[in-house]
């Protein structure tokens, strides 16, 4: 077989090799998007926290929002994540977001983090004082729930998703 036929063919082979392991990986992902925890037991600060947050959405003319168990295990997967990165972010959201559409029927899903605050009053509070938080706070959501974790240094790791269905 001549060269210039061979290798439209090798590359083509090659293209599907690379391609096999990205969509291996995209696969895995997206198995893990659907993948659904076990929520765990609510602590004191975190049911301080929601009703910090329906108080004020009250008052702010707006709905209180219901708690939902797989809302919950979802956040407590990512402040899980955090402790062990020891790193406060967003990280993998999409996989989250993909997590509450399969398992809880959300149409829209988003989230506020946090890390350090001693208390569900000041982690609320900061999470008003900031517009890009408070937005969330006060936006157009049926459900909502919240996971906090301490890190072995006793400091709080927090995660709140709101969903709307």
């Amino acid at each position: 077989m001549k060269l210039t036929k061979l290798l439209p063919f090798l590359a083509i082979v090659a293209l599907l090799g690379f391609t096999s392991c990205t969509t291996d990986s995209l696969a895995e992902d997206q198995n893990n998007a659907i993948e659904l925890p076990v929520a765990p037991q609510a602590k004191q600060i975190e049911i301080e926290i929601m009703e910090l947050i329906n108080a004020y959405r009250i008052n702010e003319g707006l709905n209180a929002l219901n708690e939902h168990s797989t809302v919950k295990a979802v956040a407590f997967t990512h402040t899980d994540y955090m402790v062990q990165v020891e790193h406060v972010s967003h990280d993998n959201f999409f996989l989250r977001q993909q997590s509450l559409e399969a398992n809880a029927d959300a149409n829209i899903v988003t989230e506020n983090v946090a890390y350090g605050f001693n208390s569900a009053a000041s982690v609320v509070n900061a999470w008003l004082n900031s517009p890009e938080h408070r937005d969330n706070i006060e936006g157009d959501y049926t459900d909502f729930d919240v996971s906090a974790e301490q890190n072995d240094a006793g400091k709080w790791y927090f995660t709140n998703i709101f969903i709307k269905r």
